[in-house]
């Protein structure tokens, strides 16, 4: 099965750090990062899309892609 996320955060370092957890649990980058700034609280944001293939397994609603 492939796996989506978009992971996003504040433009500081644990949004860095959360994109460096997925790539080493064998997250790739897909496309470009996103940068944008959120009216509500005064402050840029970062959001970077993820994917991973996952052999022998199959995707369902259920699935939790935080697990992987």
């Amino acid at each position: 099965m492939k796996l989506y996320r978009f992971l996003s955060g504040p433009d500081d370092s644990s949004f860095c750090h959360k994109v460096t957890a997925a790539l080493n649990k064998g997250w790739h980058l897909f496309g470009s990062p996103t940068y944008s700034y959120d009216k509500q609280t005064k402050s840029m944001r970062c959001g970077q899309a993820v994917v991973k293939d996952v052999e022998g397994q199959e995707y369902g609603p259920s699935t939790k892609l935080s697990d992987w």
